[in-house]
């Protein structure tokens, strides 16, 4: 039993969870969920080609501006020093398909850049981006928290076969905080509060070209048992955006679902935020 426990705290992460409540002055620069972005002059409002829930129409759509992060601001909190210690980390996202992740083809519904500091400016919305997706400037609130995965997230390594739920949550509870998958929880970085199944391995295969949506059987077992193998180690939780509500506004992803912006641990050091990948859950 206390091999196991190693086991588990080995695994811990640190995470920075994000409080998002009260309305917010659009400070240039500064972090903020929704307003409007602070972008280089030359930015292209990103798009995204699809139909939506109610418009069976296929066209290019704007994407939804999600939050933005002041990088020196997250500093103190970023204990491993994983992102950007400068300049500003904005996230984007085609909030009326609310694509799931799970096909090649769902590559660009979301987007992730990072812009040095210097000449930013206020970007307005697109002529054609809807009411309903401009979403109003909220503040945002750090703290740190020790993460360990979710039981979803490890099932089936090695050091942790057999390890039963009661027995994995009690040592979770005495080293920081497994998947809270009945709170609101937004953060960057640490572990994914899981809802459904693993996304490290949807991540890999998706990003190889295979879909997931129908089940695995038609990709070659070769390919699955390496994702399996390795994905994990490979692939970073980057921000999970939970249901967002305030006085009259609510942004809720599927059934009180989540969305999560996965990247690999070398393309985050080396700021390559275009290959992230962007997965929903939800009940």
């Amino acid at each position: 039993m206390e091999v196991w426990k190693e086991v588990v705290k080995s695994y811990a992460k640190q995470a920075i969870n994000l409080h998002i409540a009260g309305k917010t002055e659009e400070v240039s620069g500064g972090t903020r969920f929704g307003g409007h972005p602070d972008v280089p002059k030359d930015f292209v409002w990103p798009t995204f080609e699809t139909a939506t829930f109610c418009d069976d129409t296929v066209k290019e759509r704007p994407l939804s501006f999600i939050a933005q992060f002041r990088c020196a601001d997250l500093a103190h909190y970023d204990t491993e020093g994983l992102l950007p210690n400068t300049g500003i980390l904005s996230f984007f996202y085609e909030t009326l398909s609310m694509e799931w992740g799970y096909s090649p083809e769902n590559k660009g519904c979301s987007r992730v850049y990072w812009f040095p500091a210097e000449d930013l400016q206020q970007a307005p919305f697109p002529s054609d981006l809807e009411r309903d997706c401009c979403f109003p400037a909220l503040a945002i609130q750090f703290s740190n928290e020790i993460n360990v995965p979710a039981l979803e997230d490890i099932y089936d390594k090695t050091d942790t076969k057999n390890l039963d739920w009661q027995t994995y949550t009690s040592y979770c509870e005495q080293i920081g905080n497994v998947s809270q998958t009945q709170n609101e929880v937004s953060k960057l970085l640490g572990w994914a509060d899981v809802i459904q199944n693993n996304m490290t391995v949807e991540c890999e295969l998706v990003t190889q070209g295979y879909e997931t949506g129908y089940g695995v059987q038609d990709i070659p077992k070769t390919v699955i048992e390496q994702a399996e193998q390795t994905s994990l180690a490979q692939w970073q939780l980057l921000f999970q955006l939970d249901t967002v509500e305030d006085d009259t506004f609510c942004l809720m992803f599927g059934d009180c679902g989540r969305i999560y912006y996965y990247i690999k641990t070398e393309d985050l050091k080396q700021k390559r935020f275009e290959n992230h990948w962007l997965v929903l859950q939800c009940y």
